[in-house]
């Protein structure tokens, strides 16, 4: 019996690993940690210059791997990488909490203006309860909000963290959130699945006095927990879509939301020891289920086959639960090269990403975290290149949004052209007065055998040809900051 059913599971893997094609529009995403320096800056003693050259070597190896997007730590713990009037500077850019860079510069407008001058979207990544790393040493400055407010705070094991049953936290939290939306150009707002902290054995997390004081409507303890955090997410819908309705709202929960073993109608066929639902008090589907997020990206660090939560059973699972929001999925480049075999070269990697091409509801990946692939562990940045990403994608659009609704495409470019020079490089040329992004294409068009192939992602008002067939012809695309794509231009060779 054993052995049919490995004969079995082999030919299942056999028949899935088959390639899938990529799509024109897929979400590809790097993480980027701050906390405790684990991505950027490398150390806390950089230069302004160090930090600035660091980040352009990381937005450029996304460029060359051909991935879209961007999700950067800005606020990990009650702290900021911008300039802000609520919290102090991190630790982790300058070394001490409360003092600014210098010389001066504010980190986040440049990595915003970073990222999309290389066509990338930018997501701003927000830590909303953690507010000490460790309680024992990480000391804040007066006006530190942990010595404003200390009746905000609650100490779990080595941490403090904010008490999510405060209506008071609730409210400073999106003014937080809201503040940057406000003042910065980002595209989108993400949270990871750091809600309630991971509960540490059999300790309770000491929130009893909020529950008594604020549970109006007489929930159990689990249930109350649950909902502060829904009227956390739901708030900060509202209100990100009021200030701006294009900027996206995302969500990054852990990889299980629920064993079916606890709630066989919903759950996933998983033994995770935690989950979102009964440990973390994050109720995920009805955020996706309401439409409070656009997007969900669960962390599915676990490979295929895994006897407890295995990679194949959770993909499937978060497949039939979107909920017509976009599904992305999250990959744990960091385990490359641990002990079990899965994780030995890069195959179980490129199944996965292979994987999310295959479920209809699933729309891309993204990656933690982006040193590893700054290591280049395996070769890992080759196979984006060579064979997984080998051209690039648009983002894929979101049919809720304004600008989709209202069908304002952006205009048909117009006076394209193909330059020759002395050393045969053809250089496509248009004009782009607005900055707007340009996707490029070649096509194919010979015995009526017509391919449209995306080879560009660019702001410029040109293009270099590079390597291409004599027989091709180019057109190009404007696309607005939604992604909504133009009329093709005129078609030049």
């Amino acid at each position: 019996m054993k052995k049919s059913v490995a004969i079995w599971f082999f030919c299942l893997s056999s028949l899935s690993s088959v390639a899938q094609e990529a799509p024109l529009r897929e979400f590809r995403a790097a993480w980027v940690a701050t906390v405790a320096n684990i991505d950027w800056p490398s150390r806390r003693d950089l230069s302004p210059a160090q930090q600035k050259q660091e980040i352009i070597e990381l937005f450029d190896l996304l460029k060359r791997n051909n991935f879209n997007a961007v999700i950067v730590q800005i606020r990990p713990v009650a702290d900021a990488f911008y300039a802000s009037q609520y919290e102090p500077w991190s630790r982790y850019l300058t070394g001490a909490q409360g003092v600014a860079p210098n010389p001066y510069y504010d980190p986040l407008t440049f990595m915003v203006e970073e990222a999309h001058k290389r066509c990338l979207e930018f997501h701003a990544w927000f830590n909303p309860y953690r507010a000490l790393m460790s309680k024992y040493k990480n000391s804040n400055p007066s006006y530190h909000v942990t010595k404003t407010h200390p009746e905000w705070f609650v100490n779990y094991g080595k941490q403090k963290y904010f008490n999510p049953g405060l209506p008071e936290v609730q409210n400073y939290c999106i003014k937080i959130v809201s503040d940057v939306v406000k003042r910065y150009d980002i595209d989108a707002v993400h949270m990871d699945d750091y809600f309630y902290p991971y509960r540490i054995g059999r300790t309770e997390f000491p929130d009893l006095s909020a529950y008594r004081r604020y549970n109006p409507k007489n929930y159990a303890r689990d249930a109350w927990r649950r909902d502060n955090v829904n009227q956390l997410v739901r708030r900060l819908q509202r209100e990100i879509k009021r200030l701006k309705p294009f900027v996206k709202f995302g969500i990054s929960p852990f990889g299980v939301w629920r064993n079916a073993s606890v709630d066989s109608m919903r759950g996933s066929n998983t033994k995770a020891g935690q989950t979102n639902y009964d440990d973390l008090f994050a109720d995920v589907l009805l955020w996706q289920k309401n439409g409070w997020i656009d997007y969900c990206l669960p962390q599915l660090y676990w490979e295929s086959g895994h006897p407890s939560v295995d990679y194949g059973t959770l993909i499937s699972w978060w497949n039939k639960n979107s909920y017509g929001r976009h599904m992305y999925i999250g990959h744990a480049v960091y385990k490359l090269g641990n002990k079990k075999a899965a994780w030995q070269n890069l195959d179980e990697l490129e199944h996965q990403i292979d994987e999310t091409r295959h479920f209809k509801n699933v729309q891309g990946s993204a990656f933690y975290s982006i040193k590893y692939l700054k290591r280049n562990k395996f070769g890992i940045n080759q196979m984006f290149r060579n064979k997984v990403y080998q051209q690039p994608a648009l983002l894929p659009i979101m049919k809720w949004m304004p600008d989709y609704q209202d069908r304002q495409l952006p205009p048909k470019p117009i006076y394209v052209q193909m330059q020759y020079a002395p050393n045969g490089t053809k250089m496509l040329k248009w004009r782009n007065e607005d900055g707007l992004q340009v996707a490029v294409y070649e096509i194919d068009n010979t015995r009526n055998n017509y391919s449209k192939k995306l080879i560009g992602l660019t702001r410029d008002d040109s293009f270099e040809i590079v390597n291409r067939t004599s027989r091709s012809e180019y057109a190009i695309s404007f696309l607005d900051r939604l992604h909504n794509e133009s009329e093709l231009s005129n078609m030049v060779y």
